[in-house]
């Protein structure tokens, strides 16, 4: 392998870490090797090689192909020649989204070096798949597509809208292949490690709460029972270490005195481990739902492990849903809505009121804090300017055995606007948890045993 190529894939190597996946110097070397044996005159094939050897889960791979696209593009540089007129190239892609599919990443580079470069100086200053994509419109050659393949002889009726549907998925396999080479050419002029710094989509893992689109909200959800076994696996092993329990060292140095003062047998101090009762109060309304219902689906994933799980749902009132969790854990990505449409959670407005909530909760449900519940409160402590019932919250704080607050909200955005979590913070522990990475590490660490 030339130096060239082995610094390409210590660069992936690299990228890839920055982007939270755990690739190791074993993988990295088998990498290494695959790339030796495949060769790069099939760019597929050593795709698909490199992928098997530094992936671990399905879910990494949308990271690995736009990190892949930055160090081993099609080629350097742009195509050798003008390009052709705007007419001539949407010619060829409809006939390409016909019946070459193997044509449509050679397009999406004319593509872009024809109609994505702006600028003024040569060669462009920069390159936008946005613009090519603008002026090229691959949507609207639907239509034309769908009459040339049927008049080749497909016929009429309920295949005409799996042909629509293929299609659709051809000018979307488009669409990537041109941001792809308009990425690749930022990568050239600015460096590749900058851009897969900052221009990859992180993994479903890594992605705020506050800002997961509804693609990566289910994304996110198919993420639940794998790191739920996870969890319960780390919970069983800090029990079993409970169990064994730590050294009593004033027993350990009284039973010494029959050996000359050599602890021969230390003696350990047991306790029994209890398994925690749980209570989760959950803000619902607006972005925050994201957050709140991949919790939801986590707990109800873990639920044997602890003595009892309840949960409350809130916006302006506050209602219990334990039950609707139960009855909506084979349709999580209806649980939302199912909580919103059958819960009683809003009152004369629709806006958060934490106040109003955890009062009522305090008046309704304060039965269900005990002294062995663990209580998360989940929410960004935005009271739209209300009352935030800061004895509430001293309450239930004072009856539980142990009080979370989880915000996804940054750390730095506490306190600014409506916010009142630096007040709920003199009161209960708040951490910042804005991505399923970090609920899990929080979870398994607050979490006693």
């Amino acid at each position: 392998m030339s130096a060239e190529a082995a610094d390409r894939v210590v660069g992936l190597v690299a990228a890839l870490r920055a982007h939270g996946l755990r690739v190791g110097t074993g993988e990295t070397v088998d990498a290494a090797e695959a790339a030796a044996v495949l060769g790069f005159a099939d760019r597929a094939v050593l795709r698909e090689g490199l992928a098997a050897a530094l992936l671990h889960s399905p879910d990494q791979r949308r990271v690995f192909d736009t990190v892949f696209d930055l160090y081993f593009p099609y080629g350097v540089g742009a195509p050798q020649g003008e390009p052709r007129g705007r007419d001539d190239l949407r010619e060829r892609l409809a006939a390409a989204l016909a019946d070459d599919a193997t044509a449509l990443a050679r397009l999406a580079v004319e593509a872009v070096d024809g109609f994505g470069g702006y600028g003024s100086s040569p060669g462009a200053d920069g390159w936008s798949s946005y613009q090519a994509l603008e002026r090229l419109r691959p949507q609207t050659l639907l239509a034309r597509v769908r009459d040339d393949v049927r008049s080749r002889g497909g016929g009429p009726g309920f295949t005409d809208r799996l042909l629509e549907d293929e299609i659709r998925r051809r000018i979307e396999v488009f669409r990537t292949l041109v941001a792809g080479e308009a990425r690749r050419r930022v990568a050239e002029r600015r460096g590749r490690d900058e851009i897969a710094r900052r221009a990859v989509a992180p993994t479903a893992d890594r992605v705020d709460f506050l800002y997961a689109g509804k693609d990566r909200l289910a994304e996110l959800r198919r993420t639940v029972q794998p790191l739920a076994r996870k969890l319960a696996t780390r919970m069983a092993a800090r029990r079993r270490r409970a169990a064994r329990g730590t050294i009593d060292l004033r027993r350990t140095l009284r039973g010494s005195l029959s050996t000359g003062g050599v602890p021969m047998r230390p003696v350990l101090r047991r306790r029994r481990p209890v398994r925690p009762e749980l209570v989760l109060l959950c803000d619902v309304s607006g972005s925050v739902s994201g957050f709140s219902d991949f919790t939801m689906l986590l707990v109800q994933a873990l639920h044997d492990q602890f003595t009892k799980v309840r949960v409350f749902a809130f916006v302006n009132r506050i209602d219990e849903v334990t039950g609707l969790l139960e009855h909506g854990a084979a349709d999580p990505a209806g649980l939302g809505d199912r909580i919103r449409a059958e819960a009683g959670l809003t009152g004369h407005h629709g806006s958060s009121d934490y106040g109003a909530a955890l009062g009522e909760f305090t008046e309704r449900y304060g039965d269900a804090v005990g002294p062995r519940s663990t209580v998360f409160v989940l929410g960004d402590a935005r009271t739209n300017m209300s009352d935030p019932n800061l004895s509430a919250l001293g309450r239930i704080a004072g009856q539980a055995r142990h009080l979370h607050w989880l915000n996804p909200e940054p750390r730095t955005l506490w306190g600014t606007g409506d916010s009142a979590a630096p007040e709920y913070a003199e009161l209960v522990a708040m951490h910042e948890c804005r991505n399923a990475g970090q609920l899990g590490a929080l979870i398994g660490r607050l979490l006693p045993v």
